[in-house]
């Protein structure tokens, strides 16, 4: 790469059309941890939201409302706890963890509609979002990295 060769346009943008394919599509299979919160306040948020990782995990500390299933459990047990009319928001630990991938892949088999919780439990807490346990549910501080110190939205 010469000197003045800008790195960031060495391969060119998409045209318009094609990026708006291709960004719509990203947001038809996700969802963020500000836009689940914002649903919860709804009387009907429209989805069930399932947390897939394991007994440990859900003790430790989960999103208020959350159905707790497993990934491994989720071909066995799904039908007579998640309303398959919905569509269904997994998420799992973090970014750093495929498991809500993983999740997403066993409800689209079992022909539900799925979509995953970008970030996961890990950006829900570090977003300063309630967090439930079997003593209740608190609220922590945000993380000034992933969100604003003075509230729970970016207002992107």
């Amino acid at each position: 790469m010469g000197t003045n060769e800008n790195a960031a346009l060495r391969v060119p943008p998409a045209s318009p059309a094609d990026a708006l394919a291709h960004f719509t599509g990203l947001l038809t299979f996700s969802t963020d941890v500000s836009d689940v919160f914002a649903a919860a306040d709804l009387e009907d948020p429209g989805f069930t939201l399932v947390d897939t990782r394991g007994a440990a995990a859900w003790f430790q500390g989960r999103v208020p409302g959350a159905v707790h299933l497993p990934t491994d459990e989720i071909a066995a047990r799904a039908s007579g706890l998640v309303d398959a009319s919905k569509p269904v928001v997994v998420y799992c630990w973090g970014p750093g963890c495929n498991g809500a991938y993983r999740a997403a892949v066993e409800f689209a088999k079992l022909g539900y509609r799925v979509k995953y919780m970008m970030g996961g439990y890990e950006y829900w807490v570090r977003e300063g979002l309630p967090v439930a346990t079997d003593a209740g549910v608190e609220r922590g501080r945000p993380d000034p990295l992933t969100a604003p110190s003075s509230g729970v939205s970016c207002d992107c």
